[in-house]
């Protein structure tokens, strides 16, 4: 990003003065959303777990070369005691927290009969107690804080990201699609408990992504054409697809929708295999 794709952030989505926090920001999708955010001028808490420490400093950098703000503080989502410590330290740092992308994940996959209990325990742990841990301390922050319609018109904003595994399953990710079918359901609950409190929750399902997480997937030729199979749109998503999508939940201007995911995954929820075979 430039500072001129920067500068239309700013005055597109109006999004200046306010706070984010962005768990799993070191790299990957939560990276790209964080340098979206910065540009368009929310001050950004760039989180990642304990030993990611330079990579989610050098993220920092990034956002204020374009002209943000932005502190890194280190900690594990699937640590009670250390959400409250990262929640603690935004507002000490900020003063003041307005959104929420909920974004740390991890895969462990494995046959279903050689899964380990430790490996079920931290996709899970990671992948959607994270999300409740850090859902429960925006939302009391935003309660406790009340509304601020000079800033926003929602109390607050949660993007909760998903994946396209929410609805397809995974063999040899149970786990995984698993954790992403509760963060579906965390997500259209925690949408209809608060709504009428003016806190907005929203989710991101991506699709086939160019990250490190699945470079297996896309690093090859032979790889990169059967993944294209399953993708109807012709081309692999890139991160800054997820930012893009983002700003925009975290901005007014998607101010009526709550509660819903937003699938951006090239159509590989059309389930193209079944084309023409009906």
């Amino acid at each position: 990003m430039d500072q001129d794709q920067a500068a239309a952030l700013r005055g597109t989505f109006r999004l200046a003065g306010q706070v984010a926090v962005v768990t799993g920001a070191a790299s990957g999708l939560g990276r790209a959303g964080a340098i979206a955010l910065g540009a368009a001028g929310v001050k950004v808490v760039v989180n990642d777990r304990p030993g990611a420490e330079a990579a989610a400093e050098a993220v920092c950098r990034e956002i204020e070369a374009l002209g943000g703000e932005a502190a890194a503080i280190a900690a594990d989502v699937s640590s009670e005691q250390e959400v409250e410590s990262l929640f603690a330290g935004t507002l000490q740092r900020f003063g003041d927290l307005h959104i929420l992308i909920n974004n740390a994940g991890l895969q462990r996959g494995a046959r279903f009969q050689d899964m380990t209990l430790a490996q079920w325990r931290t996709v899970i742990d990671v992948n959607l107690t994270g999300q409740f841990l850090c859902a429960r301390a925006a939302v009391r922050h935003f309660l406790e804080r009340g509304a601020q319609p000079e800033v926003s018109a929602a109390l607050g904003k949660i993007v909760c990201m998903s994946s396209v595994h929410q609805t397809i399953p995974w063999a040899f990710e149970a786990n995984y699609a698993a954790s992403k079918g509760g963060v579906s359901l965390l997500m259209q609950s925690l949408a209809q408990e608060f709504a009428p409190h003016r806190i907005r929750v929203n989710a991101i399902a991506p699709g086939a992504i160019r990250t490190p997480i699945n470079r297996a997937d896309w690093d090859n030729e032979a790889a990169m054409d059967q993944l294209l199979t399953l993708i109807p749109y012709g081309r692999i998503g890139e991160p800054p697809d997820i930012a893009h999508a983002i700003v925009w939940l975290a901005s007014d201007f998607s101010d009526y929708m709550t509660g819903a995911t937003l699938f951006v995954d090239g159509g590989m929820t059309l389930y193209p295999g079944f084309r023409g075979a009906g």
